[in-house]
């Protein structure tokens, strides 16, 4: 009789079925505007994917940092202004902006983490709110940025290109926005980052006392979180292609409506946020014309859950059947098991 061998593992049969399926699920829609000639499927799934993106973002900071934000809304901001600025008065390429938006989010971030990071709890929560409004009015005041009124892409700063590549490149940016935001949190958490983080998460002190440098640890994740959100932000104005200070900054919009979609996947999982969006898409498509109604609706269920299920639909899934998409941890498995 030989002794059973054993190894360490992230991965199981169902989690590499998982990813094979995912790869070629990216593939049908990377491709869906070659087939959707109407745009009847691309047009609600760009804004689908953005919020995948708001959401993921807002997961690693709440779900893994324990950073609960509800100042989001001030990258998505800057992001737009960003690319407004840098496509308009720059004349710089409005695809190639997005980067260059999100640099610019992460850039100003850095600045506001020296002052939220003196802030704990419920105070953090409420003082990113307050500098994203602090935010939002300086820009309505701006004569430069003009956020008082409406300001639109106009045909040169969208480097002439026509509707319908502008279309799919919008499409395209978004669903790399998406899957790369997926991609940033699953990556980071299979990481000493992504432990340490947890570990912040659990207990700042003790993870101090451990030796996690628990300040550089929250600044990675918070550059990060603001340049993908800028990032999104800018994707977000290319698929509008005009906006407001009030829109751009909105709290309801960018940051209130993200929360719901995470409580209701799952906050602190990596599959929370795609299921938590695919039922803002079922909400959505079913209330079109009513978009107070879609709020409260979406609210109405978070709240539900945070009180019913507080790991949200991931976490029910997990206790009916515990298979993990996007597996993070390592495990101790035999070979006889493969």
């Amino acid at each position: 009789m030989t002794a059973a061998r054993y190894r360490i593992s992230r991965t199981t049969p169902e989690s590499t079925a998982g990813l094979i399926g995912s790869v070629a699920l990216v593939a049908v829609l990377a491709t869906l505007p070659w087939w959707d000639g109407d745009g009847s499927l691309q047009t609600p799934l760009v804004v689908v994917l953005y919020y995948l993106s708001l959401a993921q973002m807002w997961n690693l900071l709440a779900g893994f940092a324990g950073l609960i934000s509800i100042g989001q809304q001030m990258f998505v901001g800057i992001g737009i202004y960003a690319l407004l600025q840098l496509a308009e008065v720059v004349g710089i390429d409005p695809f190639v902006s997005v980067l260059l938006a999100g640099v610019v989010a992460a850039v100003l971030s850095v600045p506001v983490a020296l002052f939220a990071f003196r802030l704990h709890g419920g105070y953090f929560a409420i003082g990113t709110w307050v500098v994203a409004e602090v935010v939002r009015l300086l820009t309505t005041e701006s004569s430069d940025l003009r956020g008082g009124e409406v300001r639109s892409l106009t045909r040169e700063s969208l480097g002439g290109y026509s509707l319908d590549v502008r279309t799919d490149v919008t499409y395209w940016l978004a669903l790399a926005m998406a899957v790369g935001a997926t991609a940033i949190v699953v990556l980071v958490l299979r990481t000493r980052l992504g432990l340490a983080l947890r570990a912040v998460r659990d207990d700042d002190h003790g993870a101090r006392g451990l030796g996690v440098q628990v300040t550089r640890t929250k600044l990675v994740v918070w550059v990060v979180a603001a340049f993908w959100t800028g990032c999104t932000g800018a994707v977000i104005l290319l698929n509008t292609t005009s906006t407001t200070a009030g829109s751009a900054f909105s709290v309801l919009r960018w940051t209130a409506l993200v929360i719901f979609i995470v409580v209701i996947g799952g906050v602190g999982s990596t599959a929370g946020p795609l299921i938590g969006v695919l039922v803002y898409w079922a909400v959505d498509e079913l209330l079109q014309d009513a978009d107070s109604w879609r709020f409260i609706i979406l609210g109405s269920i978070a709240a539900v859950m945070a009180i019913v299920a507080p790991k949200g639909l991931d976490g029910l899934l997990q206790r009916w059947r515990p298979v993990q998409l996007f597996p993070v941890r390592r495990r101790l498995v035999s070979d006889n098991d493969t």
